[in-house]
């Protein structure tokens, strides 16, 4: 890891910049195989799984059979784990629920707001070398509890054209409609469009590579909405010599392993953590199964020194983090000051994995900056706000004249004759 000391202000912007391609460099594929997806449907679908995924598919739709024999190869143990997480993550988003919210604003002028369920969405879940299951808890629960209609999953199918067991078996779990063998950039194409397999959704959900982002915001422009520009993981640390440095470490390593183009930062006002979190990083990373792909984020990462907690906290807030983990004796000064993190984790023993897996707060977080304007999913991510008004006779009379008055003002006649006529019968 690079290791800066005290870096000035101006300077911060080029410290704290992302490991990433740009949209830029990346469009012009998206865009073209965009195109043959709406011309060519699954046959398209089909020969980029293929290219990318090394599988040729009879058919991208995961049977029942399929899920019957994955639910036989997850052991009982995973099978309590998966449960468990899914409750704690259930009683999370079900406190979220909102009521009715209902006011006269006027005398007979009634304005209320309900929210209604998205009716179909899209659950992307990476495959690959780590199969996310856990990513169909954080959007699978939340669309059941707000009462999505249709959810379908699409996640991309290994050589022998199969997805991994956990996944099948936490997206039945989880009430998923259908599931297809189909990832990447096909297959937000796929869900935006619709083929002959995959339904067209309203709105697309999960995390993936650059390309998986750079194609759900694509997927805009043809009037599908996203949760979020969700790219590769980042983590930062903020933490003093209070902070456990084997812990530290180990938190930044378990999002390092994420991918080569995963980002971690320490940001500290203590020099001796700086070397003690670098010695337990060289002798962690040894330990890991995926140590080469760590060690690639590693190098892109940093060990930030500074002299003030002031500093920290406006170059955290510079950051704006994915995931933000404070472990610091004076916590509640940084907590009150946060203006831009995805989620926070708050002392030595909340690790951030506890937020991927199990704690009950959402893991599908905005990224590469995106803190600043983006919430990560929550129960209103798959809903809609719907307002309603009903207006009587008095509560006509009561606000015709400023409507009127408005609607003139503007050269919209139209608009105030639809007043004019109504006031002019209640004579």
């Amino acid at each position: 890891m690079n290791t800066i000391y005290n870096p000035k202000k101006e300077a911060w912007k080029d410290i704290l910049k992302r490991p990433t391609q740009t949209v830029s460099d990346i469009e012009g594929i998206v865009n073209d195989i965009f195109l043959e997806v709406e011309k060519y449907g699954d046959s398209v679908l089909k020969k980029y799984t293929q290219k990318f995924d090394g599988a040729v598919l009879d058919s991208m739709v995961v049977s029942s059979t399929e899920i019957n024999d994955a639910s036989s190869l997850v052991s009982e143990a995973l099978k309590n784990a998966i449960s468990m997480a899914k409750k704690n993550i259930e009683i999370f988003h079900e406190a979220q629920r909102t009521s009715r919210v209902e006011v006269e604003t006027a005398h007979g002028v009634k304005c209320w707001q309900e929210k209604r369920p998205i009716q179909k969405v899209g659950l992307y879940i990476p495959g690959g070398s780590a199969p996310l299951f856990s990513t169909i808890l954080m959007l699978a629960v939340p669309a059941n509890i707000a009462g999505c209609k249709e959810i379908i999953l699409c996640s991309p199918p290994n050589k022998e054209g199969k997805i991994h067991p956990a996944i099948l078996y936490t997206a039945h779990l989880c009430g998923v409609t259908k599931i297809f063998k189909v990832g990447g950039i096909q297959a937000i194409a796929g869900m935006t469009f619709g083929t002959e397999s995959v339904p067209a959704v309203y709105k697309v959900f999960g995390p993936g590579n650059q390309y998986v982002t750079v194609a759900k915001q694509i997927a805009t422009k043809y009037g599908v909405a996203i949760d979020m520009p969700a790219g590769p993981s980042e983590l930062l640390v903020m933490a003093d010599d209070s902070a456990n440095a084997s812990f530290v470490a180990s938190d930044l390593l378990s999002q390092a392993e994420h991918g080569a183009d995963s980002q971690v930062i320490l940001v500290t006002t203590s020099k001796g953590l700086i070397e003690a979190v670098g010695n337990e990083i060289e002798a962690q990373i040894k330990e890991l199964p995926r140590k080469n792909i760590a060690k690639q984020a590693i190098s892109n990462s940093k060990l930030i020194f500074v002299e003030e907690n002031q500093t920290a906290i406006d170059l955290i807030n510079e950051y704006g983090p994915e995931h933000y983990i404070l472990c610091v004796k004076d916590e509640q000064s940084f907590i009150d000051q946060i203006e831009n993190a995805g989620s926070v984790f708050i002392g030595n023993y909340t690790p951030e994995s506890a937020g991927d897996y199990a704690s009950g707060t959402n893991h599908t977080l905005p990224t590469n900056g995106y803190a600043k304007q983006y919430s990560g999913v929550n129960l209103d991510s798959f809903m809609k706000s719907m307002t309603f008004q009903k207006i009587s006779a008095e509560g006509i009379q009561e606000i015709g004249r400023t409507i009127e008055l408005m609607a003139e003002a503007e050269g919209l006649l139209a608009h105030k004759n639809s007043v004019t006529l109504r006031l002019e019968s209640l004579k």
